[in-house]
């Protein structure tokens, strides 16, 4: 495993340097272990890890080639980890939510065009009162999705996509058993766009923080067994 370790980060330089840039195909299999006095094996061990986390791309017949590296590519390892939550840890997100997504809908109210504010407009007038628990969650997830993509900032967009997994079963389980669930949301989310659209960055920050916190204190209420619990069927 070391040797490996040593082909990872000596391939590593080669594209923090600059000899391997976005796009570049590396050299055969045989010129870059001599290159880089590894054996071919462990250099194929670290092609294998390096393209699991999106650093290389491993093209049959054609060679393997360092990828874009853009963030949205690169950070996709934080949503397959993500998977891996267990309902414990829910809250934990919920608290990175907390952080990650005023600070989105301030940089959103910052730079903003007019047809990504039209966007969340529709998205928001979307959201029926009494919209189905389904409908209400996809609502949700689209509208923080589109908030965090106006940020401007691919990085802060990729971590809270990752986040957005880990939370679903939480928002389907408010969507279940907390009365009023739908309508308090779209009215938060139209609060959020209004300051968003008004390029008023400190309100955008003010109401996003009490619309995550709002279903974090939910969440932690029910967890402490003071709200309905899913069934095992609805889980």
């Amino acid at each position: 495993m070391a040797l490996t370790d040593e082909a990872i980060d000596k391939i590593k330089e080669m594209i923090l340097s600059g000899a391997l840039q976005p796009g570049a195909r590396l050299p055969k299999e045989t010129e870059l272990a001599q290159r880089l006095g590894l054996s071919r094996s462990s250099l194929r061990e670290a092609v294998r890890a390096l393209a699991l986390i999106n650093v290389l791309d491993v093209r049959q017949g054609h060679g393997t080639f360092v990828t874009s590296l853009e963030p949205g590519m690169l950070l996709e390892a934080i949503t397959y980890a993500a998977d891996f939550h267990r309902d414990d840890t829910v809250l934990h997100f919920f608290e990175m939510r907390r952080i990650l997504e005023p600070a989105a809908a301030a940089l959103a109210a910052e730079r903003i065009g007019d047809g990504e504010v039209e966007r969340l407009r529709h998205v928001v007038d979307d959201l029926a009162p009494d919209a189905e628990m389904d409908r209400l969650v996809a609502n949700d997830l689209e509208f923080h999705r589109l908030v965090a993509a106006a940020s401007g900032n691919p990085v802060l967009q990729s971590v809270a996509q990752a986040l957005a997994a880990p939370t679903t079963r939480a928002r389907i389980w408010r969507g279940l058993t907390q009365p009023g669930a739908a309508t308090r949301t779209r009215e938060q989310h139209a609060a959020i766009l209004d300051a968003i659209a008004a390029r008023r960055p400190d309100i955008a920050r003010a109401w996003a923080t009490v619309h995550v916190h709002g279903v974090e204190e939910w969440l932690r209420t029910a967890l402490c067994g003071t709200a309905p619990r899913l069934g095992a069927d609805e889980q």
